[in-house]
Order: structure tokens, then C-alpha cells, then sequence
């Protein structure tokens, strides 16, 4: 205990490239990662008296683990998710596992969503942020186009321009990623009710260290004491109690705000977000007011240049079939080892481009009807909206303004909304 309470009074001196603050809050150097591991020895000692381990023995020693995984940086070792490795192994040894037979194919092309979609509902029941879809996509796109530039470019049947336009659309589906990732639009308390805002270096006791996955956050808080024109005015408008119950219902108890309409809480991020329509686990980020346009742009721009491609691709591997005959059937591919990777990178890609196809057409769809994808899971909870096409189609018919006028409010809306009425001082 007292070299722990020595650690933490050194927290004023600046980090060396090598140290970091741990996840007790004390200092700790990166070469010192198997000193004083208590839960891994806890775990050990347990398993040498043959005694049941502890039901969050292993989550501890890997919170251990993970928290000491750390590489040196500046101004202090920075931690490595431990969710960004996985991925970048197991697709290229799957992908060329696969390439060895057409039935090892068939197994790993089934198999690999599969794991992809067994992983997702795991973190998604958990409510908790992880890198490893964000990780597969980035992994996925220079994998592939690297095996493009090395496998298929020097076979000669792709020109130099062709081999531009699928880098031009790989770099400019990166450009539009890393302006989604600047943010979804957060609701933020009305300057006149901010009372100071606190940042922590560490998760404070009352929320889940799993919603900011351990990192630096900052709580604004804000005085929910009306101020006295307020009060005045409440007391002259009787009726507005009714606005009070409503607003009442939008604070949020997490963030301390109050939430303009549209907007929701992620559990997941742990924060209101504008106009929230869905947290994207591929961005690994909320899909929000600021961000919506660009996320569909990306989409876009990476279907287009997905399906160009695999186009090129099946045709310089099978140049004698169509580019969509060539991929249900193309005699000898496995002949040669290269053209059976290519091949099968082109079905790996095929099958990615229809997940996100549909979710681009989804988005699309509540786009045209003006509805989010948070408000087509409450209306058909609540059983309060129109289902067409066996839930493809969500009609709420809360904010539709027709097609034209909801593509026109979804292209103009702004990134930022703080409307003032919405103020904390209302809910007293």
C-alpha cells in the first residue's frame, strides 16, 4: 500500500517515454510489465492447490494483462487494444488456408462471418467498445489491396489507369472514415448551466470503465437550480408544467443533460448524441447529426470501389467468363495457388460488400422516411410505427416531410444543435 500511495504522489512528474499510469492509478514502467502481477499469482496459486478459481479471476488478470500491453511513446507508453491483433492474423492465414482447396474455401469463407458475427453479439450483449471490427475493416481494405497491387496488377490485364481509379477510391474511402471518426454531434449542457466540468485520467467509480474503455474523459456538471426570471416564468405560464414532464423525461441521467429530441444515449460510448440514428462497431463510433452524411459517403465510396475491384479481379483470373459467371464458376482457378488467393480474396470481398450494401440500402430507406435506425427499434417495440417489406421499411410517420423534403433537411441539417429552451434548470 505505501508504494502505491508513493506511486501516486509522483503523478505531477512528467512521464518518460516508457512509463504510463495503470489502471490503479499508480506508476508503473513498461519493463517492469511482469513485476507484481497479484491476480495472475492469485490465479496461479489457486490452480497449484487445485482450489476454484474466483468468478473474476480471469477477467482481472486480463484487465492485467491488457492494462501492461503497452508500447513507449512521448509523452508516455500508450496501451495496445488487445482486439486490433486477432485480425491481423487470422485473415491472412485463413485467406490462404482457403486458397489451398475449394473445400477448405467453402468451410473458411462459412466459417469466417460466422466468427465475425458470433464476436459482435458477444460485445454487444456486454454493452462494451472494442477495436476488432474497426481493426478487420482497415486490415481487410490494405490487405486487399495489396494483394491486388502484388497478385494481380502484374499479370498485366489491369491498366495503369484502372489500377489509379481503385486507389484513388481506397484513399478517398480513408479520407471520408477519418472524417466520420471526428464525431457523431454530442449534446452538450447550455453554457449558462455549467457548473464546472471535471476530467478524469481514469474511470470514476459510478461508471462503467467498459463504456470509455479506460480512457481520458471530461464530465461537464451542470446546476439544476432554475434561476429566478425562470421561476418568475414558470409561475406565470401554469401550463407549462406539462413541458416540464416532457423535458423531464429527456434528462439523462448518465450525462446530465437534457437531450434535444432525436437524440439518445449510448450506452456503449457513454454519451448523448445528436439525432442518433446507430453505434456502427465497423467505425467503432455513434452514427450521429455530424457524422450521418459522411458515414453514407464512406459507404458509397467503398462499395463503388469494391465492386470495381472484384471486377478486375475475376477478370484477370478467369478472363474468359463474365465478371458475376466468373465468380460462381471459374474451371482451374485452383490450379495455381495465386490465382486461387485471388479468387478467393474476391469472394472474402463479395461477401463484405453485401453486408454493407444492405446496410446501405437500410440507410438509405430511413433516410427517404426520415426516421433513424434507433427510431425504427423503439416504434416496432412499441408497436407504434408501420412495418412494410417484412421490416425492411419503417414508417413512423413522426418527422416525414415527404421524399424531397426529408433528403433536403438530411442534406442540410447542421452538425451542431444546442436549442436553448432545452436548459437543466426546466426540470425543477
Amino acid at each position: 500500500m505505501k508504494k502505491k500511495a508513493k506511486k501516486a504522489l509522483e503523478q505531477d512528474s512528467p512521464l518518460c517515454c516508457c512509463e504510463y499510469v495503470d489502471r490503479h492509478g499508480g506508476r508503473s514502467h513498461v519493463a517492469a510489465c511482469c513485476c507484481d502481477c497479484e491476480d495472475l499469482d492469485e490465479a496461479c496459486d489457486r490452480w497449484m492447490k487445485r482450489e476454484p478459481q474466483k468468478q473474476d479471476s480471469l477477467s482481472r488478470v486480463m484487465a492485467t494483462v491488457a492494462d501492461r500491453l503497452r508500447v513507449p511513446w512521448i509523452s508516455g507508453a500508450k496501451q495496445v487494444d488487445l482486439s486490433l491483433i486477432p485480425p491481423l492474423i487470422l485473415l491472412p492465414v485463413l485467406l490462404h488456408i482457403a486458397a489451398l482447396h475449394y473445400l477448405l474455401g467453402i468451410v473458411v469463407l462459412i466459417a469466417l462471418p460466422g466468427i465475425v458475427l458470433w464476436y459482435y453479439y458477444l460485445t454487444h450483449r456486454k454493452k462494451g467498445r472494442t477495436l476488432f471490427f474497426l481493426s478487420l475493416a482497415l486490415f481487410s481494405l490494405f490487405y486487399m489491396y495489396y494483394l491486388f497491387v502484388s497478385e494481380v496488377v502484374p499479370r498485366g490485364n489491369v491498366s495503369n489507369l484502372q489500377l489509379g481509379v481503385v486507389t484513388i477510391g481506397v484513399v478517398l474511402t480513408l479520407i471520408t472514415l477519418m472524417y466520420t471518426k471526428r464525431g457523431p454531434g454530442y449534446v452538450r449542457p447550455h453554457p449558462s448551466e455549467t457548473h464546472s466540468t471535471v476530467t478524469y485520467h481514469s474511470p470514476p467509480p459510478d461508471i462503467d470503465s467498459t463504456y470509455h474503455n479506460g480512457s481520458r474523459h471530461q464530465v461537464v456538471i451542470a446546476s439544476r437550480v432554475s434561476s429566478p426570471e425562470e421561476s418568475a416564468e414558470s409561475e406565470a405560464d401554469p401550463g407549462g408544467a406539462l413541458q416540464k414532464d416532457g423535458r423531464r423525461k429527456n434528462w439523462c441521467s448518465f450525462c446530465r443533460v437534457v437531450k434535444p429530441p432525436r437524440a439518445g444515449h449510448c450506452r456503449i460510448c457513454g454519451a448523448c448524441i445528436l439525432r442518433l440514428d446507430h453505434h456502427c462497431v465497423w467505425i467503432n463510433s455513434c452514427v450521429g447529426q455530424a457524422n450521418h452524411r459522411s458515414f453514407l459517403l464512406m459507404l458509397l465510396l467503398f462499395l463503388s470501389t469494391s465492386l470495381y475491384g472484384i471486377s478486375l479481379v475475376l477478370r484477370s483470373v478467369c478472363p474468359t467468363q463474365s465478371a458475376l459467371t466468373a465468380l460462381l464458376y471459374c474451371p482451374d482457378v485452383y490450379s495455381q495457388y495465386s490465382s486461387a488467393l485471388c479468387f478467393t480474396c474476391a469472394w472474402y470481398s463479395s461477401i463484405v460488400t453485401g453486408g454493407l450494401l444492405h446496410l446501405l440500402v437500410l440507410q438509405l430507406i430511413n433516410v427517404s422516411y426520415n426516421v433513424t435506425e434507433r427510431e425504427a427499434r423503439i416504434a416496432l417495440r412499441d408497436k407504434m410505427g408501420h412495418s412494410l417489406f417484412w421490416g425492411l421499411i419503417i414508417d413512423t410517420g413522426v418527422y416525414s416531410h415527404g421524399f424531397r423534403g426529408n433528403w433536403t433537411e438530411f442534406l442540410t441539417m447542421g452538425e451542431t444543435l444546442e436549442p436553448p429552451a432545452l436548459k437543466p434548470a426546466d426540470l425543477v
